[in-house]
C-alpha cells in the first residue's frame, strides 16, 4: 500500500522528469561516436546540416520491433532529402541486433552501444526513445515509449524540420 508520502515523492520525480524532458529540448544533442553495426564509426556531430533522428532501440523491447518498419519506411521516404536515421541499439550483444536487422530488412545506419553510454548521455529511460535533431544540431523533439500511430507525428515533425 502506497501512503500520501509516497504519492508525493512519486508526482515530485513525475515533475522533475518532465522538467527534465523539456530542458533537453532546444539544447545542443549530445555528441557522440560509435561503431556501425555494417560500416565504420559515424559521428553524430558529421551529421550537421541534416536533420537527424536517432532512434535508441533493444531487440528484447517489443514497441521496438514494432517501430522499426515504420522508421525503415520513414528514413526511404525522405533521405535524399537531408534526413538521416540513426538507429542505436543498446543490446550487449550486437549478434542479436544483426539477425533482427537482417530479419527486417532494415535500412538505416545501426549504431551499436553496448555500454550504454549514448543512451546515458541522452538521460533516456524507456524503450523505444527518438529524438530529432534539426540541422544547426539541437535536440526539437523527445520521444518516450511508442504508441501506436505516433509514426503520423514524426513524419509531421521530419517535414517541418526539412523545410526549416
Amino acid at each position: 500500500m502506497i501512503d500520501r508520502r509516497h504519492l508525493i515523492a512519486l508526482a515530485l520525480l513525475a515533475a522533475a522528469s518532465a522538467a527534465n524532458a523539456k530542458a533537453a529540448t532546444n539544447a545542443q544533442a549530445p555528441d557522440f561516436t560509435l561503431r556501425q553495426l555494417s560500416g565504420p564509426n559515424l559521428r553524430l556531430a558529421e551529421q550537421r546540416g541534416r536533420v537527424v533522428m536517432v532512434n535508441f532501440w533493444a531487440t528484447w523491447c517489443g514497441p521496438c520491433r514494432v517501430e522499426l518498419p515504420h522508421l525503415s519506411r520513414l528514413h526511404d521516404k525522405y533521405r535524399g532529402s537531408g534526413f538521416v536515421l540513426l538507429g542505436v541499439n543498446i543490446d550487449e550483444d550486437p549478434t542479436l541486433a544483426r539477425a533482427l536487422v537482417g530479419k527486417m530488412g532494415l535500412t538505416f545506419p545501426v549504431l551499436l552501444d553496448s555500454e550504454k553510454k549514448v543512451v546515458g548521455a541522452y538521460d533516456l529511460n524507456a524503450m523505444p526513445a527518438t529524438v530529432l535533431i534539426d540541422r544547426d544540431g539541437r535536440v526539437r523533439y523527445l520521444h518516450r515509449g511508442y504508441k501506436e500511430g505516433v509514426e503520423a507525428v514524426y513524419e509531421q515533425q521530419v517535414r517541418a524540420l526539412l523545410k526549416e
